[in-house]
């Protein structure tokens, strides 16, 4: 049984945000697969929850005018690996979606339930670091715009208030054009596992060289992380084994890996350096591919 004390379900955002204003111990619930499991393990007891499933719109999927996509908060993970827009955009973020758990979790888990979770291992979150995401937010009597990077504020902890909801994700237009992206995950199964490691590269090439390279990496560190010190080696670079070889060195610089029950530090870090390496070739060779077409 869950120890559950009250479920509220407003049908608009106003209303949620009363509730959440009127009482700050409220725990919102979106599509309920972290917060039941926390409950199903008694992590969390005699709770009150605050569903906002049943507010229209927090699931929308489109294109802004200014060629911005805007994820809402509520949009699954089936949804986003179907997405039409995320597929011909942003393909590295359907990767992400399509690798976690089985059918049925990615029919019921959402994106910002995903992110505001503030788990490393989230498989949105290095796909959503490497595009620059920002996260909107909102409350009674203001709305914020957070990037990702500064949402994450340390293991399970995230940046987003006791009377607020996250409306929805912002991936900005130059953040994503021209560019190719890739996601790999490397868990202990083949299937419905958590991340050991996990990478997401976004490359934009001209002249056989790197215009543009961002890799950003899960449960490498304490939070999902960027390689700023790789890209910004990268950047202009001739594109050749030797010089993804030392990016892929740089990137495993960058990480905080430790020793724990599910894999050593130095395995971690090889993951790392390897997974960095074939993510970047593959984001050459999907360039490569879409400009023989």
């Amino acid at each position: 049984m869950f120890d559950i004390k009250d479920i509220l379900e407003p049908e608009t955002l106003e209303e949620a945000l009363e509730l959440l204003n009127q009482n700050s111990q409220l725990k919102i619930i979106a599509g309920g697969t972290d917060v039941l499991i926390r409950l199903h393990h008694r992590n969390i007891k005699d709770i009150e929850l605050l569903s906002i499933r049943k507010i229209k719109g927090l699931d929308e999927i489109k294109m802004l005018e200014d060629g911005s996509i805007e994820i809402g908060a509520m949009a699954t993970f089936a949804q986003i690996f179907r997405s039409d827009i995320i597929e011909k955009n942003i393909k590295v973020l359907g990767e992400g979606a399509v690798s976690m758990g089985g059918p049925q979790v990615r029919n019921m888990a959402t994106i910002g339930g995903n992110v505001c979770n503030g788990a490393v291992s989230a498989d949105s979150a290095p796909a959503l670091f490497a595009l620059n995401a920002k996260l909107k937010l909102r409350s009674k009597d203001n709305e914020r715009i957070v990037p990702i990077q500064e949402f994450y504020l340390g293991p399970g902890r995230v940046d987003i208030k006791s009377d607020e909801i996250l409306l929805s994700l912002i991936i900005e237009k130059q953040n994503y054009e021209n560019t190719r992206g890739h996601y790999i995950k490397f868990s202990n199964r083949k299937a419905m596992d958590i991340a050991m490691v996990s990478v997401a590269v976004v490359s934009s090439i001209e002249n056989n060289k790197f215009k543009d390279l961002r890799i950003a990496l899960g449960v490498s560190a304490p939070t999902p992380i960027r390689c700023s010190e790789a890209e910004t080696y990268a950047k202009g670079i001739e594109i050749t084994d030797e010089n993804i070889n030392k990016i892929a060195e740089l990137a495993v610089g960058s990480s905080k890996s430790r020793n724990s029950w599910r894999a050593s530090k130095d395995f971690r870090e090889h993951l790392i350096k390897e997974l960095t390496k074939r993510g970047i070739k593959k984001t050459i060779e999907i360039e490569g591919g879409e400009d023989n077409e």
